[in-house]
Parts: structure tokens; sequence; C-alpha cells
């Protein structure tokens, strides 16, 4: 240590012929050798310094008193020790403890090395369910021709449903990407089984395209309740408390559906389909399959990338990862309500513009509020 400064020197108590002196630079803590002997002022016997061997963990040391000298020095010689020389009083704090949040950082420091090698197969499993729908949908329009648009979504629903479960109980990377994939299934025979029966009840255009968005809110408040409420209850409860509570209103849906829509009876419908690839080369559907696709895409990419940069980043606990989302949910929930009437007033095209605009405007302020 540096040699310590005194506004009086005379006073402090001298230590033996054999001692150190104070404030010498050594590497280790004075051992029994050099301990500090009793004062040569008569009356006042100074206590010995250092009786056994140095202990880093918890060193105990005692102290050695002067009266008159109220001079204060403090001595950093690192790793987290502090000594303070105060009235000739050394005093050897230990480092604090630690705090949860220092040692915090550690973990998501982990958590962040894990993502960045798990990011791939995360992007796989979000993207499973697209897939197999997207292999899916071309399927279910024909069936849906032949056998109605009841039975489709029953099976839809009960596909749904196992998936739900499959998610709730699954310990496995391979689990989890089937149920996925099945999810996909169960979400084709559901929506496009619902969107049909949808456009063949309501035959005018009006009608039509309020009932689409009534239809699409049902599916905006889904994704508004869904990933809040998953993040909470995986916070605060557990992995399979919002799967099981899932699969619960799956239940409550199938028996409505075999109350009102009676899902057993076949009721083909009476006009014939319209071949695929005919269908394919509609400039109209191009379009809107087009615009629907680069609509999406902005949801599709943030839904495995956003929560993985939020843990990497902002060590972010796990019931923020779906409040994130409720800001897109809650713009979602409003546009699909409000639009489906505008867009009888306005034109549908000017509002699908207005649309693809507002989500181009967005993407692109994405990249600047990540910084």
């Amino acid at each position: 240590f540096p040699e310590p400064q005194t506004a009086q020197p005379s006073l402090l108590p001298l230590p033996s012929r054999g001692a150190p002196a104070l404030g010498t630079a050594r590497p280790q803590l004075p051992s029994p050798s050099s301990n500090l002997q009793a004062s040569d002022r008569p009356g006042y016997d100074a206590p010995v310094l250092g009786t056994g061997p140095p202990r880093v963990s918890t060193p105990t040391f005692s102290s050695l008193v002067s009266l008159f000298d109220n001079t204060t020095f403090s001595l950093q010689p690192g790793h987290g020790t502090k000594i303070k020389i105060k009235n000739a009083l050394i005093v050897i704090c230990p480092p604090p403890p630690p705090s949860p949040r220092q040692e915090r950082p550690a973990s998501c420091l982990q958590d962040s090395v894990f993502l960045e090698q798990e990011n791939v197969r995360v992007g796989l499993l979000f993207a499973s369910k697209a897939l197999v729908q997207l292999l899916v949908n071309p399927f279910v329009g024909p069936l849906t021709n032949r056998i109605g648009y009841h039975t489709p979504m029953f099976a839809g629903f009960i596909i749904m449903f196992i998936s739900t479960i499959m998610f709730a109980f699954s310990g496995s990377y391979a689990l989890l990407f089937f149920a996925r994939s099945l999810q996909g299934i169960g979400s084709s025979f559901s929506s496009v089984a619902g969107l049909g029966m949808l456009a063949s009840v309501y035959t005018d255009d009006e009608e039509r395209g309020v009932a689409m968005g009534v239809a699409l809110g049902g599916l905006a408040m889904g994704v508004l309740i869904g990933a809040p409420f998953g993040s909470v209850m995986y916070e605060f409860v557990g992995k399979s408390a919002p799967f099981l509570i899932l699969a619960f209103l799956a239940l409550f849906d199938g028996a409505l559906q075999l109350c009102i829509l009676q899902p057993s009876k076949i009721s083909p419908e009476s006009v014939e389909g319209t071949p695929l690839l005919t269908l394919l080369k509609d400039p109209y559907i191009l379009v809107s399959a087009g615009s629907l696709c680069f609509a999406n895409m902005g949801v599709a990419i943030l839904e495995p990338t956003l929560p993985i940069w939020m843990i990497q980043t902002m060590c972010s606990p796990k019931w923020q990862l779906g409040v994130a989302f409720l800001p897109a949910s809650v713009s979602y929930l409003i546009g699909t309500n409000l639009f489906g009437v505008l867009a009888n007033k306005m034109g549908r095209w000017l509002c699908s513009m207005i649309g693809m605009f507002i989500v181009g405007v967005s993407l692109l302020c994405v990249t600047p509020s990540c910084h």
C-alpha cells in the first residue's frame, strides 16, 4: 500500500523495532512474525494486529487506537476490499455481496448464448404451422365443395384440441414441432371452412364484407389475448397452464358447433368449385394473395426474432415477451372491425393500399427503434 500521510505523526503509536512500518508496500497481509507489538507510551498497550494466519474470505483484524490523531486515510488495495484508517483504527471492509440485479446479467448472458445457437430451430418451429397450412389449404377448399363446411370445421376443432394438449405436455423439440405442424392442419380446416361458410351464407356484397371483418376480428381477439395471456401464465403459473385453459375453451367451441352447426350432416355445395389452376391465373386473386402475404410477413418475422432480441439485449422477463405484441393485436382488432365497414364506402382497393403503406412504414421504423 502507499505510505499514509498523517497530520500528527508523532502521536501515533510506534511499533517495536522488529515490526515493519505501517503503510509499507507488501503483497500479503501481515503475518505473525511481523505483528505490531505494544506501544512505547506508558499506560497504553496497543493490541496485537494479526494474531493468526491470514484468511482471504473473512479476514479478522484487531484495532490500533490512538486517542489524539483525528486524521482519516482510505486505501484501496483492489479485489473489492477497502482499508480505512480512522483515528488510527484499521478497518478492512470486505466487498459487498452481489445484489440480484448484478447476478441477473450472467443468466441473461447464458440465455443469449443458448438462443444464438437455437435461433434457426426457433424459426423453423414458428414456420412449420404456416408451411403445413400452405400445403393443406388447396385441398380443403375442394373438400368443402363435396361435403360442406360444417364437417371440416368440426374436424379442425378436433385437430386443434389435440395439438393444444400436445403443447401442454411436450418436453422435446420433436414433439413441439409435430404439435405446431398439427396446429397448421387444424387451422387450415377451420379457417378455410369458416370463411367459405360466411361467403355462402352472406350473399350480399356489403353484408359479406361486414361479416368477414367480424370474423377476422375474432382472429385478432385470439391474437390479442393469446400472446400476453400465454406469457403471463408461463411466467407466474407454468408452461402447461395456458395450453390447458385453451384446450378447455376449445371444448366449449366444439360443443357450440355440435349444437348449432350439426356437423354430422353432410351437405355438399350445389355450385361446383372453380379449378385451382384457373384461380391462380386470376389477377385479382394474385394481387389479394400477394398483399396478404406481405402484410403478414412483417408479423411472421417479428414473432421469432423480437422475443430473442428482447432477452439478449434487455434481459426481459418472460411475461414481457408476449406483452410486446399487445399494440399490434389491439390495432389489428380495431382495423378489422373498422375497415370492414369503411371498405364499402371508400373502396376496397383504397383500404388495401393504405394498409400496405402503413405496414411498410411500420417495418421501416422497427430498426431505428432497436437502437
